[in-house]
């Protein structure tokens, strides 16, 4: 099964992912973890994402589909991938396409799950992230017992750029402009399916999960 999971940032891509991936054995490729890391690591296409990063810009599409067209190559993903925030436009999702059906490949399904922008952007402004491991925070839903410290290492968790009140308007902005389409592209194509985002993970999951058996039935 090759997946593709759509939302605004905040919608919950990343959550759900992560769980679909070990609940059906297969790799969940977020290109916003893969570019975080490389902008930690100051490798050269980190330096070059962090430029759009820094400002809720998307990072070019050159770089993101060869990032994410080499990750498909891997062994790992023979039995199938979840694209956790990819891709990201039309263009991007016409290129995905081609790449796949010379591999032999297609996506299955394009899952999105849809949250309304003020919760998007209260859910976005309480995210905080250990400098040191990675440990993800929340200020409302998810605090660590000290403020300010992680509660896996000690060391100091701190708030992203890219999740800045103003950053944030700019991220929504642009994905309302370049992301909104794949709703279109995926549904002229009869894959796509809408699930509510809000309301208890594991409740979502079931939607989520429930709509790919629907999905694998008609394949």
């Amino acid at each position: 099964m090759n997946l593709i999971l759509l939302g605004a940032p905040g919608a919950g891509k990343g959550t759900q992912g992560k769980t679909l991936s070990e609940s059906y054995s297969i790799p969940q490729i977020s290109t916003g973890d893969i570019l975080r890391a490389n902008v930690r690591n100051k490798t050269p296409l980190g330096q070059k994402a962090r430029e759009y990063m820094d400002k809720g810009a998307l990072v070019p599409d050159d770089v993101v589909v060869n990032m994410v067209v080499d990750r498909i190559r891997q062994d790992d993903c023979l039995n199938g991938f979840i694209l956790d925030g990819f891709p990201r436009n039309l263009n991007q999702a016409s290129v995905l396409e081609t790449t796949l059906k010379g591999m032999g490949k297609k996506i299955d399904l394009a899952i999105g799950i849809d949250v309304e922008k003020k919760e998007l952007v209260r859910r976005l402004s309480g995210r905080r992230v250990c400098r040191k491991c990675g440990a993800s925070y929340h200020v409302i839903f998810n605090p660590p017992v000290n403020i300010g410290m992680c509660d896996k290492c000690g060391s100091e968790i701190y708030q992203r750029d890219d999740d800045k009140e103003e950053t944030i308007e700019a991220r929504l902005n642009v994905y309302e402009q370049e992301t909104m389409p794949l709703i279109e592209f995926y549904s002229a194509k009869g894959l796509y399916r809408s699930i509510d985002g809000i309301g208890p993970v594991d409740k979502i999951t079931k939607a989520i999960t429930d709509a790919i058996a629907e999905g694998n039935d008609n394949l």
